[in-house]
């Protein structure tokens, strides 16, 4: 027989009950859009809150790292400042324009080129990529340009496409390509990815966009194709698997696929698509990979890291892959709007699953990675907010004005020659010491040992 419990004791149960399913309850709405811009705000807010760089004596740019001094690498400090660029140009709120401005210009390098040489032992080509798209996402969004007598975002675009199409970076083996790292003393310099030269890729078919010069959509052409004939992306089902060893010439592929491959490519043919009026051949691409997109990171609408998600294998940089995958995908609803109806749907859909979920941390609202599951998974980062954040924002773009081009409003100053000493960092640009080889290898190690078998995914190094 069960004691009954005292009024006072029934009180402070249904108290406790109460407590915890409001704190179960997430705080966020994308009801309509002045709940998205309230959420969004409230989230991008929470994501800074991992960054230091404008903290005295911390560095400006980058978040805590990279390993073992924090969690996270270079890139991701570059992936950050431009989903806020996004952010800015979506919701209007211009809080953080300040921080971005510091951060981008901070870290551009000696030769103004995204290649600080405080990161070459672990520089990878998809790292400095992600500077690079950055930046022409501020040209391209109308962000409030530098000061004069700093480099400009066209101009720093330009630098990282020019430095990656050189000769160095495009080397026989495999019959063409990028590699994942850039420096030849780095781990992962024999392994040719498709972030690397997906990275390029949107880079050229962007540049081509916003100022006309054929040089960059026959760069792209060149790297799509390259793509094709080795396989890294399936002829017949759009798949995009990560990489080879250039040991084998490049036959020997891993086949993990990550939503942000198929994402940095489908955007950057939708560009492509956008510039050359619907062009049949670049719609016939895009429509390969959006169905094979739809089908396999957005399940049921959510959108799902398949590689290591129900494994519970990502790491710290996969964790943010899915906000690429939204924010890119938005933006392709703009560039060939066809796509909206079969789009946008979905992304509603999968950014309502991801903010259900954020009811972690002391506050209450902290993220989590596995959205499909409804409910928060416990951790937390700077890569879950960031997904979250562009889930919700990315519900403004009907609203929005698409990418600006040279001629429809975009100010940004280029410089087509910029990034004329990049192939330096072919070269050692400072000294590898022992503890740098010994702390790339055990990246690599992790990466090889994990459990799904992952080899160089983007940038275990970066």
């Amino acid at each position: 027989m069960r004691s009954k419990l005292s009024p006072h004791a029934a009180a402070a149960s249904l108290l406790s009950v109460a407590t915890l399913v409001q704190a179960q309850t997430s705080p966020f709405s994308i009801a309509d859009t002045a709940a998205i811009k309230q959420s969004a705000s409230t989230m991008a807010w929470d994501m800074l809150q991992y960054y230091k760089g404008n903290l005295t004596g911390q560095t400006p740019g980058i978040l805590p790292g990279p390993p073992p001094h924090g969690d996270y690498y270079w890139w991701e400090g570059g992936a950050m400042w431009g989903t806020l660029i996004d952010y800015w140009y979506w919701t209007g709120d211009s809080t953080y324009n300040n921080e971005v401005m510091q951060a981008m210009l901070f870290q551009v390098g000696e030769n103004k080129d995204y290649m600080p040489r405080n990161v070459t032992a672990s520089l990878g080509n998809d790292d400095q990529g992600f500077w690079g798209m950055a930046a022409m996402t501020a040209a391209e969004n109308g962000f409030p340009n530098p000061p004069t007598d700093k480099p400009q975002w066209l101009e720093l675009a330009q630098a990282v496409f020019n430095t990656q199409a050189s000769p160095d970076r495009h080397d026989s083996t495999c019959g063409g390509g990028l590699r994942w790292q850039i420096p030849f003393a780095n781990n992962g310099y024999d392994y040719k990815n498709s972030i690397a030269n997906g990275c390029f890729f949107n880079m050229g078919a962007r540049l081509f966009r916003y100022t006309g010069n054929t040089t960059y959509s026959d760069w792209a052409d060149r790297t799509w194709d390259w793509m094709w004939k080795i396989g890294f992306i399936d002829n017949k089902s759009y798949a995009i698997y990560d990489g080879a060893k250039v040991g084998n010439d490049c036959k020997d592929i891993n086949k993990a696929e990550f939503s942000y491959n198929n994402a940095v490519f489908a955007e950057g043919v939708a560009f492509m698509y956008n510039v050359t009026n619907g062009n049949s051949t670049w719609k016939d691409r895009l429509d390969g990979l959006v169905k094979h997109a739809m089908e396999t990171f957005l399940p049921k609408g959510v959108a799902v890291e398949i590689s290591c998600e129900n494994a519970g294998t990502c790491t710290t940089d996969m964790i943010t892959f899915k906000g690429f995958l939204h924010r890119w995908y938005s933006t392709i609803t703009q560039l060939a709007p066809y796509t909206i109806d079969t789009i946008r749907p979905v992304l509603k859909t999968s950014a309502q699953a991801a903010i259900k979920q954020c009811t972690g941390g002391k506050n209450g609202r902290q993220c989590g990675f596995k959205w499909a599951s409804g409910v928060y998974d416990g951790k937390t980062g700077a890569g879950q907010e960031m997904s979250a954040l562009s889930a919700v924002m990315s519900l403004l773009i009907p609203d929005a004005k698409p990418p600006l081009t040279e001629n429809t409003g975009g100010t940004s100053k280029g410089d087509p020659n910029a990034g004329g000493n990049g192939d330096n960092a072919q070269k050692i640009v400072k000294p590898i010491t022992t503890a740098d080889r010994a702390g790339a290898g055990i990246l690599t190690m992790l990466v090889l040992g994990s459990a799904c078998g992952i080899f160089g995914w983007m940038s275990v190094g970066a």
